[in-house]
């Protein structure tokens, strides 16, 4: 397991959340709330939020928009990751990383089966890194968002741990864990 490295500092990052969902609205956005509830209770900004339809090209617009801008540093997708026909979230944005960070849809899994069994098995949970920015994908409800969050990604945007994370990556100047593995 990771620790806290001392001495290091806490950095909030600028993090947009995108919802892929055909029937969610502002008002109905239960898995976004609570990314959005996670991310800021840690300290963390959330920039932007959007909801977009499960659609290849509209999702693929939505998250090169975010890569593409200088402010935006992590980018949370909730949604489109089953094996429905609607569900194409790994289909729209895997080509548009540099590189996959295929640990991650592992763990996701691994951490899941303690929830809910072998219907892990129907995530298709990815990540990966454009441009500097890290994208996290997850499934679309509200538990699968804080199994994400609390249990992974919380720790790999945080600067104090270590033996690494993803700050120095997306915050090139920040002091961070990552320096030494002592």
């Amino acid at each position: 397991m990771g620790h806290a490295k001392e001495g290091v500092v806490f950095r909030p990052l600028n993090i947009a959340v995108l919802t892929v969902s055909d029937t969610r609205t502002p008002e109905t956005d239960t898995s976004g709330d609570t990314l959005e509830s996670l991310l800021t209770a840690t300290g963390h900004c959330c920039i932007e939020r959007k909801i977009v339809k499960d659609d290849i090209y509209q999702l693929r617009a939505a998250v090169s928009n975010w890569i593409a801008c200088d402010t935006t540093q992590i980018i949370l997708v909730t949604g489109g990751t089953g094996f429905t026909t609607r569900d194409s979230t790994p289909e729209a944005l895997t080509p548009l990383f540099d590189k996959h960070v295929e640990g991650y849809g592992e763990l996701f899994r691994t951490l899941s089966y303690e929830e809910i069994g072998t219907s892990t098995i129907q995530s298709r949970a990815v990540a990966g890194i454009a441009n500097r920015k890290v994208i996290f994908c997850m499934p679309g409800s509200p538990k699968a968002c804080k199994t994400a969050w609390t249990r992974i990604i919380e720790e790999q945007l945080d600067a104090r741990h270590r033996p690494c994370n993803f700050v120095e990556m997306v915050l090139p100047h920040a002091q961070t864990a990552c320096g030494e593995r002592s």
